[in-house]
């Protein structure tokens, strides 16, 4: 069984239970992030201090306080996360029903599980817990696992997620290839980057940007 655990939680009420399930599970070693900036540090430190954790479970949102925090979402420690330690197991605790921003969790984001919040959730975590230390299988909710056998004609890639984020942000073409040649995203010449709305804005049957972003924030995207 996993040693050593940090669950990335906002709500004590949650976080508590949680802890609780996994002590039931006898992991030794179980700490708890209220900010996900917090949580990163707490890897980081691990890492460095040679004592890395085995399993990292997160939710994705976290409310907002007069804190300033530079990773805001679930998604995004996790995505930071795996630059640094790729190896570490992840699983989401969340009430996200997205199917678009699940799946983006499991292709792009490359998490080992995902659990719904809900009144049997609990077991369940206990369960996708058990199985990804014994298999790589990825584990998913019953009532969501629908979602991972559902075929796209366009997979969403974190490309466009990406691309998504920018737009939802007010970023022109210019802009946003500037942010992916900083960021060494390819491809990053705006006829590119335009073409690729364009086939967004076919898939999701979006009139003009704006509806896009619309479709895409409905969708979990952004």
């Amino acid at each position: 069984m996993f040693q050593k655990v940090l669950v990335a939680e906002d709500l004590d009420s949650i976080s508590i239970t949680v802890v609780q399930a996994l002590e039931e599970l006898s992991i030794v070693e179980i700490h708890h992030a209220k900010y996900c900036d917090d949580a990163f540090l707490k890897i980081k430190k691990a890492l460095h201090d040679n004592m890395p954790y085995d399993l990292l479970i997160s939710d994705l949102s976290f409310k907002k306080d007069h804190r300033e925090n530079k990773l805001s979402t679930g998604e995004e420690l996790i995505d930071a996360v795996k630059k640094i330690q790729h190896d570490i197991k992840t699983i989401v605790f969340s009430i996200e029903d997205k199917s678009f921003r699940i799946k983006s969790l499991f292709n792009n984001s490359g998490i080992n599980a995902y659990v719904s919040k809900g009144r049997n959730s609990i077991p369940q975590l206990k369960n996708a817990v058990q199985n990804i230390f014994n298999s790589d299988e990825k584990i998913i909710s019953a009532e969501l696992s629908h979602l991972l056998r559902e075929k796209s004609i366009l997979e969403i890639e974190a490309y466009d997620i990406s691309l998504l984020k920018l737009l939802s942000k007010g970023l022109i073409l210019d802009e946003i290839a500037l942010e992916f040649k900083n960021s060494e995203i390819s491809p990053n010449g705006t006829s590119s980057i335009e073409k690729r709305i364009n086939k967004l804005k076919i898939y999701f049957r979006a009139s003009n940007n704006v509806h896009l972003i619309a479709i895409a924030k409905d969708l979990g995207l952004v």
